[in-house]
């Protein structure tokens, strides 16, 4: 197996020492990105100290029936959404009781998704203490490990910058 890309591991490990540094937990809950942070952050020495868990989730069915007894998703929300990377986020780490959550979803290529949204798109999501955050990703790509690994990275970013 091919190592983990530094552009991974080195923002995974500091994601890793600011959530050891505040005493906090982590749950995750990915989709198009494969399960890449969850990897990067499980890659650091000591993750059972804040990573409680997750979950790579491939469809909108198969989230129901992993994280809706967490939180209800409202009706009309579709996978690959910016309500539905929210939701994501705050259903892992409800289920999982951590202090933070994660949630990804997207197209990572070579085509689009059955929702029209074109391959390179990812809406990623960080549920906190003080509420949600957001971000965006479009690579403009149809590379799909390339994308994974955007997806992946964007989402270590938005992690960082919530833990300030």
């Amino acid at each position: 197996m091919a190592p983990l890309p530094t552009t991974l591991t080195e923002p995974a490990a500091a994601v890793a020492q600011r959530l050891e540094d505040r005493g906090e937990t982590l749950a995750l809950a990915e989709s198009s990105g494969g399960g890449l942070v969850t990897a990067a952050l499980i890659a650091v020495p000591g993750a059972s100290a804040f990573h409680r868990g997750g979950v790579v989730i491939y469809t909108l069915g198969g989230a129901k029936a992993l994280l809706a007894d967490a939180r209800p998703l409202d009706e009309g929300v579709r996978s690959a959404s910016e309500p539905f990377a929210v939701w994501l986020a705050s259903a892992v780490a409800t289920k999982l009781r951590a202090d933070w959550g994660f949630g990804e979803t997207g197209a990572s290529g070579p085509t689009g998704n059955p929702y029209g949204d074109p391959a390179g798109h990812s809406w990623l999501a960080v549920h906190g203490p003080d509420g949600p955050s957001t971000r965006h990703v479009l690579t403009g790509d149809d590379d799909r490990a390339a994308n994974m690994e955007a997806f992946a990275a964007a989402g270590l970013a938005l992690l960082l910058d919530r833990l300030g």
